[in-house]
């Protein structure tokens, strides 16, 4: 389970290094192969490879007559990136998936259970605060009732 927020640098070959704390998990849960793929937020998912797998499975199972399902297939499925993390725990982000994020040296990677977004630093803080100027009104009908 990935959970939390860490700052990282993205280096002059455009790596970023997997924080220790996740490092051991990703090894023995996919031997460090992972999947880094677009999302439509304008963030980087990274996926360990197995928990990609049922995703790609089902996105390419879905009806590509629908324009809409067709362009998250493109999207998802054609920017999907295969890495593995080197000794040093570090993984490429490829150059096309940098320039989609708006990638700088100062990123933000945020756990999300089962996946990681990948942000860079000053887009994430916007991403913040638009989180937090919703009000009770904007509510989706799905959080009714949810309290922490």
């Amino acid at each position: 389970m990935f959970r939390g927020i860490t700052q990282l640098s993205l280096d002059a070959k455009g790596r970023i290094a997997i924080p220790a704390k996740y490092r051991g998990e990703l090894v023995e849960r996919c031997s460090g192969r992972l999947v880094v793929t677009a999302d439509p937020s304008r963030c980087l998912l990274i996926y360990p490879q197995p928990a990609w797998e049922p995703i790609e499975q089902k996105l390419s199972a879905l009806p590509s007559f629908n324009s809409k399902t067709r362009k998250l297939q493109r999207l998802l499925i054609g920017s999907a990136s295969d890495v593995e993390m080197d000794n040093a725990g570090r993984i490429l982000i490829a150059p096309p998936l940098r320039s989609f994020a708006s990638l700088s040296k100062e990123v933000v990677l945020v756990g999300q259970g089962e996946k990681f977004e990948l942000w860079d630093e000053q887009q994430w803080n916007l991403e913040i605060e638009d989180a937090l100027s919703f009000n009770e009104d904007d509510m989706p009908q799905e959080l009714q009732g949810f309290s922490l």
